[in-house]
C-alpha cells in the first residue's frame, strides 16, 4: 500500500488564489492608509514650521520671520529632516520676511504619497487644496 503525504497540486493552487484575493483587497487599504498617516504627518510639520517661525520672530529674528526652513534649522528650531524640505512622502517649502511667511506642503507623489496639498502663513490657519497647490483662499483644514 502506498501512503501518501501532503497535498496534491490542486490543493496548493486554491491556497495561492485565496492568498492572492486577500492581498487584492488588503493592498489598496494598505496605499490609503499610507497616504493619509503622510498627509497627518504634513498637517503636524507645518504647525511645527508655524510654531518655530514665531519663535523665531519673538527671539531671533528682532520681529521679522525666517526666510527659510534652512535658517529655522540653524537656529535648532525644527530636525534635519523637516529642515531638508523633504518629509514622509511631502515637500515643503517657506518663506518669510518682515512682516509675513508662508508654508507649502505638496505630495513628492499626488495620490500615492498624499492626496491633499497644505498651506499656511502667519495667521497659522493650515489650508487645503486636492487639484492644485494650497493658497490662502483655499479651504481650511477642518478640524
Amino acid at each position: 500500500m502506498k501512503n501518501n503525504k501532503g497535498f496534491s497540486l490542486i490543493e496548493l493552487l486554491i491556497v495561492v488564489a485565496i492568498i492572492g484575493i486577500i492581498a487584492a483587497i488588503a493592498v489598496p487599504n494598505l496605499l490609503q492608509s499610507k497616504a493619509a498617516a503622510n498627509e497627518a504627518s504634513a498637517i503636524s510639520a507645518i504647525r511645527n514650521i508655524v510654531t518655530s517661525h514665531i519663535t523665531y520672530s519673538a527671539t531671533l529674528g528682532a520681529g521679522s520671520y525666517a526666510a527659510d526652513l534652512d535658517v529655522l534649522q540653524t537656529a535648532k528650531l525644527i530636525d534635519s529632516v523637516l529642515g531638508s524640505g523633504t518629509k514622509d512622502g511631502y515637500l515643503f517649502a517657506s518663506s518669510g520676511g518682515a512682516l509675513a511667511f508662508t508654508i507649502n506642503a505638496a505630495p513628492l507623489s499626488p495620490g500615492s504619497t498624499g492626496t491633499r496639498y497644505f498651506f499656511s502663513d502667519e495667521s497659522g490657519v493650515i489650508r487645503y487644496s486636492t487639484s492644485a497647490v494650497a493658497t490662502n483662499s483655499s479651504n481650511p483644514l477642518g478640524m
